[in-house]
């Protein structure tokens, strides 16, 4: 400049990139932690490292308020660039602390006399695994972090009439892997309706060995594997809502089969069945006296039917 001073321009921003840039290197070197615990519970000191940014400010520059803005370092940017290495810190070292979030609880439920059951089962994300052939009604299985709440498995009769209900409270937003896992291993000879909701994850869903009536699902995003395959002893109407994602469906050869889809944007693929107007059905439909009506609906994604 003309009176040999040298103009030095504000760094705010860049310490603001350099900050942000720390946090999510340290997110992705350590994908299995969940960083959101620790801002949730520590989000007081970013008020209180800023506040003491600007009294250092304040006392510091008091004197030079004829200076240029950019032409100190502003203690509120180097506060911030502090509380982001000390996140990043905590989140490198929570692998070390991280078994200690980890939970583990399981639940066993007996038909308690139903004639029939009504199940509903809530999943926000994870990794979700269903069974059948049990001798109770339900044995179930949850790892899960703390974090994310722990599932809670409800179950009342009422007139002859089961309810189950499984739902997760507490869950919230996750970077990186995901420690909610669920088994569930259902049973009993009863007519069951089910109905399954899962915000995000995989979904391997097993029911060859169970008395469905009933069958609704509803998934975000993510890929299920659902097998129908096996013999029946009911008609079964089931109903798909897809999202983002991949599906495979497994379905019985000698039980006629009607699955019709619309809507969404994707594919699907068969093998053994055959195009029947705007639906696809095996060789065995209209001739075996049970069947299965499946509905699919929406989704962006492929999905494949397969006969076994």
């Amino acid at each position: 400049m003309a009176d040999g001073r040298r103009y030095r321009g504000s760094i705010v921003g860049a310490m603001i990139l350099i900050a942000v840039g720390i946090f999510f290197l340290a997110v992705n070197l350590r994908p299995n932690i969940n960083p959101w615990p620790i801002l949730f519970r520590y989000w007081p000191l970013i008020l209180i490292f800023i506040g003491v940014g600007k009294i250092f400010d304040s006392f510091v520059f008091r004197d030079r308020t004829g200076a240029p803005a950019g032409e100190h370092f502003s203690a509120v940017s180097l506060a911030l660039l502090a509380l982001i290495l000390v996140f990043a810190l905590a989140i490198w070292r929570g692998h070390e602390l991280r078994g200690r979030d980890i939970m583990h609880d399981t639940h066993a439920v007996e038909v308690m006399g139903a004639q029939e059951v009504s199940a509903n089962v809530e999943m926000p994300a994870g990794q979700l695994t269903v069974s059948g052939g049990n001798t109770r009604l339900l044995d179930s299985d949850f790892i899960y972090n703390e974090a994310e709440g722990r599932p809670s498995v409800v179950y009342d009769v009422s007139q002859g009439h089961g309810r189950l209900t499984i739902t997760q409270q507490g869950h919230h937003v996750h970077l990186g892997a995901n420690h909610n896992t669920w088994n569930l291993h259902f049973g009993g000879n009863e007519p069951l309706d089910l109905k399954l909701t899962m915000g995000a994850g995989q979904s391997d869903l097993k029911f060859r060995d169970l008395n469905l009536r009933r069958l609704e699902i509803s998934i975000g995003a993510g890929q299920m594997n659902l097998d129908l395959s096996g013999p029946r002893t009911t008609n079964l109407d089931a109903v798909i809502e897809g999202g983002v994602g991949s599906g495979s469906i497994r379905l019985p050869r000698d039980v006629g089969v009607r699955a019709h889809a619309e809507g969404g944007i994707g594919s699907i693929t068969t093998d053994g069945l055959t195009s029947d107007g705007d639906a696809y059905v095996n060789s065995a439909y209209g001739k075996s006296p049970i069947s299965i009506n499946l509905e699919i609906h929406g989704g962006i994604g492929q999905i494949t039917l397969t006969l076994d």
